[in-house]
């Protein structure tokens, strides 16, 4: 990160009190240049588009948790889809907001260029090394999922990261499963009416389970101090 504060401001000392040749510099600074922000808006003087050692370990280690979710998630969420696909063909959709969670928390946290693709990516290659039900494909969903969270948060120019870029990150990134599933899962042979509902679903369960629930997530993991390095947990202290 760029250091804060402002460039030096040069003022003539008045003629009365300044010797020959002499000027005084008063240099303005600002110590906290996220203080005050609501955390929608990043302010330009404190955002860099290049990745720290810290972000890429710490993109890392929350790419591998994902990962980790995602694997209690094929369990749960898919019993939970299953059940809902039943009752109502292309319902399932509401269920797979958990597993588009990655892109929005690495959006949210790192804000970077390539991060929201980066974890939802590793997660899902974590996901499909250990094992699932769905194997590579795994990795396929992952890259496009993690795209669409991607293509929000460079819409906003990376200066964005309130509830609702991270809602439409998690819709994006269910919009973009859908379009992959077409293909991948056959979809593109099904009726047109389980194509709406399941793109209704996927894009409602994307917004509430991975853009909103990721959003209190990152919230509550800056209040606790663990993200204190990151725009994210400055945007939560500077206003404590």
């Amino acid at each position: 990160m760029p250091a804060q504060g402002g460039h030096p401001i040069s003022f003539p000392v008045p003629l009365s009190t300044r010797r020959k040749g002499t000027t005084v510099h008063e240099t303005s600074t600002d110590q906290n240049p996220t203080a005050g922000t609501s955390g929608e808006r990043e302010p330009a003087a404190s955002r860099s588009t290049r990745w720290r050692v810290v972000d890429i370990v710490v993109a890392s280690v929350i790419g591998v948790a994902t990962g980790l979710v995602f694997l209690f998630w094929n369990n749960v969420g898919y019993a939970w889809f299953s059940a809902a696909d039943a009752l109502t063909p292309g319902l399932g959709g509401i269920a797979v907001g958990i597993w588009l969670i990655g892109g929005v928390l690495g959006g949210l946290i790192i804000r970077k260029p390539g991060a929201a693709l980066y974890v939802e990516l590793l997660a899902a290659i974590v996901s499909a090394l250990v094992g699932n039900q769905w194997g590579i494909e795994t990795i396929y969903s992952g890259l496009a999922q993690g795209l669409g969270a991607e293509l929000v948060f460079l819409a906003t120019g990376y200066r964005r990261f309130g509830v609702v870029t991270a809602m439409l990150a998690g819709a994006a990134a269910g919009a973009a499963a859908w379009v992959l599933e077409l293909f991948l899962s056959g979809n593109l042979q099904k009726s047109a009416e389980f194509l709406v509902l399941y793109f209704g679903t996927v894009v409602v369960s994307g917004a509430v389970l991975a853009g909103l629930l990721g959003w209190i997530v990152v919230r509550a993991l800056a209040a606790t101090g663990a993200l204190s390095r990151f725009g994210a947990g400055r945007d939560v202290t500077g206003r404590v």
